[in-house]
């Protein structure tokens, strides 16, 4: 259970600054005010905690209280992931709907992978096995025709002491057993893994496979490697949306990773009505059944947009890590980059080129750092291939989040308005 680490003594927008406890760490979830907003502390001086909070903070007052969780913000992941719609920090939006209506209400904490659902395990590992992070002990059927691999978390490696018969079990049972030292962990269905760390993996390999868009003009000109990273800027109107749609929907990506970040609700609703009457041309199933959707749109708190992008790219690299090709598709980095902004100057910092924050430079980096084609711990083959859209606006690609993005990536799709008239 979380303990009161603080008192909140300065509120601006979803920054706020509480006076308390020396033992909150850096980047670590608390819970704000007494109906516990989620939040991550993002600065430390002294004892005065600095947190960005992840939802709606109207109506709070100083002297409410802060509680520390000890734990940074981390993403579930296990079976249950595809076909499944959450906000910017893995709330479920359908849960939520059914609890408090069409608007999420503040303060809802709900489970985003169902806990009653029983899941077929059949195991891939026997009792005397070592195993090192990373690999895989079993497999469950998420879908009719998608296997979901069952791996020992990165982090531990040890020696297999019992494994469960094939049966149907919830994700918190237990299923397994492991010796790491002299003590023995259970493993479960379920994992948690911190959203800015990257998940580890035995070797990075040069990105050679085309990724098959299903786009003549962009697999014939401009093709993009698995595994590799693109950018589509363009000025509203000019199609970026419709294109990653299209790419979200003929790619021949085994997973998709759609994060709405900080657009329109209606853009996001196109998604939501599509997806699910469109056929996988490799399966013959609903689209849906392989797609991972992220609905942060611009009504939402603009703090968590900008936690969106960790989500999606963490979940994707679940994935990788069992050898799948997984397809991101980022829309739009601009409106991640404007997140960051206005934190920035909430919290008072030095603002850069057209009020960006310094640091913009180093975070696009980093997330377009986490595409790659890799060898995972078990061998195989896996990538994330990222697609970010950029919204300069009046279609001026001299701005910031262009020319950084153009740094980083190695294929560029820019469209034109005139064109798309």
């Amino acid at each position: 259970m979380s303990e009161q680490v603080g008192v909140v003594t300065w509120i601006n927008g979803p920054v706020v600054r509480a006076r308390g406890s020396r033992h909150v760490g850096m980047l670590e979830l608390v819970e704000v005010g007494e109906e516990r907003l989620v939040g991550e502390v993002i600065g430390l001086d002294g004892d005065i905690i600095t947190a960005q909070v992840y939802e709606e903070t109207s109506g709070m007052r100083t002297g409410a209280p802060i509680f520390g969780t000890g734990l940074p913000l981390s993403v579930e992941l296990g079976p249950g992931l595809l076909k499944s719609i959450f906000d910017g920090v893995q709330r479920p939006l359908p849960l939520i709907e059914m609890q408090s209506g069409s608007f999420i209400s503040r303060g809802v904490h709900l489970d985003p992978l169902d806990r009653k659902v029983r899941w077929r395990f059949t195991p891939r590992a026997k009792e005397g096995d070592s195993l090192i992070g990373g690999q895989i002990y079993g497999i469950v059927m998420e879908t009719e025709t998608f296997e979901h691999r069952i791996m020992v978390p990165p982090d531990l490696s040890g020696t297999l002491t019992w494994v469960a018969a094939e049966g149907e079990y919830t994700l918190e049972e237990p299923i397994a057993r492991l010796r790491v030292g002299k003590e023995e962990k259970e493993l479960t269905m379920l994992q948690r893994w911190p959203v800015r760390r990257y998940r580890p993996y035995k070797s990075r390999l040069a990105s050679t496979t085309p990724l098959i868009t299903g786009q003549r003009v962009l697999d014939t000109f401009f093709p993009v490697a698995k595994g590799g990273a693109a950018g589509i800027p363009g000025p509203f109107g000019s199609g970026k949306t419709v294109t990653q749609h299209s790419i979200a929907k003929w790619a021949d990506a085994e997973v998709i990773v759609y994060i709405g970040c900080g657009e329109r609700g209606n853009e996001m609703t196109e998604v939501l009505q599509e997806f699910p009457h469109l056929v996988d041309p490799r399966s013959g199933r609903p689209l849906m059944e392989r797609t991972v959707l992220i609905a942060n749109t611009s009504n939402m708190p603009v703090a968590a947009r900008e936690a969106s992008i960790y989500t999606g790219i963490t979940i994707a690299e679940y994935y990788r890590d069992m050898g799948y090709h997984v397809a991101l598709m980022a829309d739009s980095t601009s409106r991640w980059a404007e997140a960051l902004r206005e934190v920035s100057g909430r919290l008072e910092e030095m603002p850069a080129e057209e009020g960006y924050p310094a640091y913009l430079a180093g975070r696009l980096a980093e997330f377009y750092e986490r595409a790659g084609y890799v060898e995972t711990v078990n061998g195989d083959f896996g990538s994330v291939t990222i697609v970010g859209a950029v919204s300069p606006p009046g279609g001026d690609f001299s701005e910031p989040v262009t020319q950084h993005t153009k740094r980083f990536i190695r294929c560029f799709w820019a469209l034109d308005k005139s064109l798309a008239s």
